[in-house]
């Protein structure tokens, strides 16, 4: 796999493509407010979407959802719990910026430790909430490679002070769930810098 990071202005925010080199084909991880550099960034790799991965319903990573799944014809997933956050622009904070009150949906939801293929790779969905109500990773063993959106960051956590936030079923999760994974695996956040989860379990304040 080749992780391409895609640098997004609003909220700094990572976007990513894991990209199959073999077969040309890649998953957009979180599609957020600025489509234009998404698409440029396709085009630069030149790569065939396949799926759109959403680790939480955020606007400032879901902005760009609708157009990314219409320009290529997509399918977005996201966690069965994130439902109402994504539906709800009082939750997703979509009118709390520069932007109005939106509503976003995805295509499938995904239940806890649902197994999934896509773009020649095999993926695992990881329920993580507390930063919102059905955030989740995307783990991808046999690559090492965790996509933790605002889970985990490097040495710290997501904010809980959101609605529907808690800090200890975002602590607890991150303890059960992501700090269980090898520790050479390269987590990729939704927002600075990448790291791992052998540094995390050393360096984390919050773990």
């Amino acid at each position: 796999m080749k992780v391409k990071r895609v640098f997004l202005p609003v909220c700094a925010m990572n976007c990513y493509l894991a990209i199959n080199d073999k077969t040309k084909e890649c998953i957009v991880i979180d599609p957020g407010s600025a489509a234009e550099r998404i698409f440029a960034a396709i085009e630069e790799e030149q790569v065939t979407p396949v799926a759109i991965l959403l680790t939480h319903g955020h606007f400032d990573h879901v902005g760009a959802l609708e157009e990314t799944a219409e320009k290529y014809h997509i399918q977005v997933y996201a966690h069965e719990k994130e439902q109402v956050t994504l539906e709800t622009p009082e939750i997703n904070l979509s009118g709390d910026m520069i932007f109005k009150p939106t509503k976003y949906k995805a295509d499938i939801y995904l239940k806890d430790e649902q197994e999934l293929d896509l773009a020649g790779f095999h993926l695992r969905c990881l329920f993580t909430p507390g930063h919102t109500p059905g955030g989740c990773c995307y783990y991808f063993k046999d690559e090492g490679i965790l996509f933790t959106g605002d889970t985990l960051f490097c040495g710290s956590v997501g904010r809980t002070d959101f609605p529907g936030g808690s800090m200890s079923q975002l602590v607890n999760g991150i303890r059960e769930k992501l700090m269980v994974l090898p520790e050479d695996t390269i987590c990729y956040p939704g927002h600075e810098s990448a790291t791992t989860i052998g540094d995390e379990k050393m360096y984390n304040p919050y773990l």
